[in-house]
């Protein structure tokens, strides 16, 4: 289950009312933020860009890999523990903006958690310690620590203990 907090809207869709949610300059700011780290191949430098103008928590020796994309709007909702890789290409989101209403939500990746290229995360959701996510993968509920899930939908290949017996082998 995802742990998003709603807010209903009223007349147009809600992308039309984004800039009565966020600020118009905070989106300008974090845009072109992001759109430096994505193409910066110093990944201390990259992760002091995120900490430091996009107030994104990320732990020591995490790597977000060229072009991985976090949330514009939100990017101070989004906690990466240590020791984690993301993947190349990869989304992660914050919000999500509907006909009704806009959720929020934050996210959390754990303690070495590799997560394949081209995923996208949705927000609301938390990815346990150790576990791994497989390339183009919808993580839309949360991945329990040290299991493998993969596709979309998305679905336990292996849990925690077969990944455990298959590390003895």
């Amino acid at each position: 289950m995802r742990r998003t907090k709603r807010y209903r809207v009223h007349s147009h869709n809600s992308l039309w009312q984004i800039y009565k949610t966020v600020p118009f300059l905070k989106v300008v700011k974090n845009f072109i933020f992001i759109q430096l780290g994505r193409y910066t191949p110093w990944l201390s430098v990259k992760n002091w860009m995120y900490r430091t103008f996009l107030r994104m928590k990320i732990g020591k020796e995490s790597a977000l890999a060229l072009m991985v994309m976090p949330d514009t709007m939100f990017p101070e909702k989004i906690h990466i523990g240590e020791n984690s890789i993301i993947g190349y290409n990869t989304t992660i989101l914050a919000h999500e903006y509907l006909i009704e209403e806009y959720r929020l939500g934050d996210v959390h990746i754990g303690d070495e958690v590799m997560i394949g290229a081209n995923c996208t995360i949705l927000p609301g959701v938390t990815i346990g310690d150790g576990a791994v996510v497989s390339a183009a993968t919808l993580v839309h509920e949360d991945v329990a620590p040290g299991s493998f899930v993969g596709g979309n939908p998305m679905h336990v290949i292996y849990t925690k203990e077969e990944m455990d017996k298959r590390k003895l082998q």
